[in-house]
C-alpha cells in the first residue's frame, strides 16, 4: 500500500570536507527510522551554512529558510528537532 502523501524532501547542505556532516546524517538516518516517515534524502554540497538540514525546505535548526554563503555552523539539529521537523512535514 503506498501512502497518500508524497515523501518529504530532507536536503543535507555542506560544503566540501565538513567534518559534521556525518553526525547530522546519522541523526537524520535514526529519526526516520524511529519515526517510519519516508523521505528523500538528497546530499547538496556547496557554499551553504555547513551543516544544513532542510525539512521541505526549512531549516531544521533555524525555522528559515537558508541564508546562501558558506561558514561553519556548530547549532547542529538535535534528535528532538529533527523529529518534529518530519511530523510537521508529514502532516497535511
Amino acid at each position: 500500500m503506498t501512502s497518500p502523501h508524497p515523501p518529504l524532501r530532507v536536503r543535507l547542505l555542506s560544503v566540501p570536507g565538513c567534518p559534521l556532516i556525518d553526525q547530522v546524517r546519522a541523526a537524520v538516518q535514526h529519526c526516520l527510522r524511529t519515526t517510519g516517515i519516508p523521505a528523500v534524502v538528497e546530499d547538496i554540497e556547496g557554499c551553504y551554512p555547513s551543516p544544513t538540514l532542510l525539512i521541505d525546505g526549512v531549516d531544521v535548526a533555524t525555522g528559515q529558510a537558508p541564508i546562501p554563503h558558506a561558514c561553519c555552523r556548530l547549532d547542529l539539529p538535535t534528535h528532538a528537532q529533527i523529529t518534529a521537523a518530519l511530523h510537521k512535514g508529514a502532516t497535511p
